[in-house]
């Protein structure tokens, strides 16, 4: 293989020639192919370009680390689809397939190959994402790129290192699904913490915990991404409400022009059997999420315009304890519901959680910007807790969003195709009549059947048993986090997270 200068040219689908195959690393025996790839980036030196062999599988021991700055790592004439080579995941201790975040390696790009967390029904194991760039470097790309089932809690994560990660570019991936929908097994899709970076055109399937988690990073751009979901739930579809490592701080953090697809019914009827919804399509501001575990800190100084919706959400945007964000100009649009009540995790104050509905904030919000069909609500903490129906006939049927999937592919140069990659032969639901009931009767079908829905609730509650008393936590595991000392709410019990634990989400 060949050392030399990395070009950024635009993949194409032609076919690899002999010179171009024999180039690419073998990817037997499968044993030594980690150690072999390694050794290969930790002693070619800066600019060097690693080449997979096309349609290959790579059945990794451990995680492929970038060793010097603008190095790539992609597949032998950049194809797309399943003509992609495969990393899979396979030591059984590791989480991380490619890891970007060694010092010295700005400018390292990964392109054009697929990635398999290999997690299956497996719980999670702590660790970090299938794909872990940032850190201490810049200027890094991560492009048409598919990765899905990660072992641990992530997709795709950015780590801010020592606050110094800035100018990493995330484009044209299609990624998912990630995690399951069971009490701490979620996975995000996409989490950025890096920043001045570029999150664009990617479409994210099947997420549970955050499909674009933005962790801060201020200066950040996140927009022309479609995320959905189709037989999971998923928590937040792009969530802005962590305090940490930023402090809150979204300055110059731009969430804009993104399309988010809840639940649909079943084909054929206005019935779901899955009970899949997004709890939260856009979350903004801690309390949203963590409820009262930040006391009284905020996020600030966030813009989130022009974003679209559609399908089945508990709430369409949610905001609590934030200040100075804009918030303006999205809509839903097409077919959409708001449906689902309170769970056992929810907090015990007396206060009930909010009415589902598409726009809401409360009084823990300040000097903000929102548009007018806001509503202004008493209680926005920890809005995850509600759980939506156990199936029924509460789900739109409608049409698919009107920009669709197959011309986000054509407009944005996706990875996605609709032909041979799995991640998109599940694609949001087809044309079709809108559902039929019209807001007034379905506002009064809705009053009706209160008290009927709460007792499906408690049915799927029961069934799933999720019963318990305070609420549910969960730690993440990533890279660069600083030490942090907090506290198990209700227990009043310090916990010291050591450097590389993430933050306690609690739900």
């Amino acid at each position: 293989m060949d050392t030399r200068a990395v070009t950024h040219s635009e993949p194409t689908a032609t076919a690899i020639s002999g010179a171009q195959k024999s180039s690419c690393v073998d990817p037997e025996p499968s044993e030594t192919v980690s150690e072999r790839i390694n050794t290969l980036l930790h002693s070619s030196g800066p600019g060097y370009i690693l080449s997979l062999c096309p349609s290959e599988h790579y059945y990794i021991q451990s995680p492929l680390v970038f060793a010097a700055a603008d190095q790539e790592i992609s597949t032998a004439g950049y194809p797309l689809g399943h003509q992609r080579a495969s990393l899979i995941v396979s030591g059984p201790d590791h989480t991380v397939a490619v890891d970007g975040t060694r010092p010295g390696c700005s400018g390292a790009m990964l392109r054009n190959i697929q990635i398999n967390g290999n997690r299956g029904n497996a719980p999670p194991m702590p660790g970090g994402a299938n794909v872990v760039f940032g850190g201490v470097n810049e200027n890094q790309t991560i492009q048409y790129v598919r990765s899905y089932d990660p072992r641990s809690w992530s997709c795709i994560h950015l780590t801010e290192g020592d606050l110094s990660c800035r100018n990493v570019t995330v484009q044209n991936n299609d990624i998912g699904p990630c995690g399951a929908e069971l009490l701490d097994e979620w996975a995000d899709g996409i989490s950025v913490s890096c920043q001045n970076s570029v999150v664009r055109n990617n479409l994210v399937m099947n997420p549970t915990d955050g499909g674009i988690v933005v962790f801060g990073s201020p200066g950040t751009q996140v927009y022309n991404n479609t995320i959905w979901v189709t037989n999971q739930t998923l928590l937040g579809g792009i969530n802005m409400v962590d305090y940490l490592p930023w402090d809150g701080n979204y300055t110059d953090t731009v969430v804009r022009d993104n399309t988010i697809i809840g639940g649909y019914a079943d084909a054929g009827g206005g019935t779901s059997g899955t009970s899949t919804v997004i709890k939260i399509g856009i979350a903004i501001g801690p309390r949203t999420w963590f409820g009262d575990e930040y006391l009284d800190n905020i996020t600030f100084a966030g813009t989130v315009t022009g974003n679209r919706l559609s399908g089945a959400f508990v709430y369409g945007i949610a905001m609590s304890s934030a200040e100075n964000f804009t918030v303006q100009d999205n809509v839903m649009f097409d077919n959409y519901t708001f449906i689902g009540g309170s769970g056992p995790s929810c907090p015990f104050n007396g206060d009930a959680v909010p009415a589902p509905a598409a726009f809401i904030y409360d009084t823990t919000t300040s000097t903000v910007s929102v548009q007018s069909d806001f509503q202004l609500v008493t209680d926005g903490d920890s809005l995850t807790c509600t759980l939506p129906p156990d199936g029924g006939d509460y789900w739109p049927y409608g049409k698919s969003p009107t920009l669709s999937l197959e011309n986000l592919i054509s407009s944005n140069t996706s990875t996605c195709d609709i032909s041979t990659s799995e991640s998109c032969l599940v694609a949001p639901p087809p044309n079709n009549p809108f559902w039929s009931l019209d807001r007034a009767a379905y506002a009064l079908v809705l009053a009706a059947v209160a008290w009927y829905l709460w007792t499906l609730v408690l049915k799927r509650l029961r069934r799933r048993r999720l019963s318990r008393t305070g609420r549910h936590k969960r730690t993440r595991t990533y890279v660069g986090q600083i030490p942090i000392t907090t506290e198990v709410l209700g227990k009043g019990i310090p916990v010291r997270q050591e450097p590389h634990v993430g933050k306690r989400r609690v739900f």
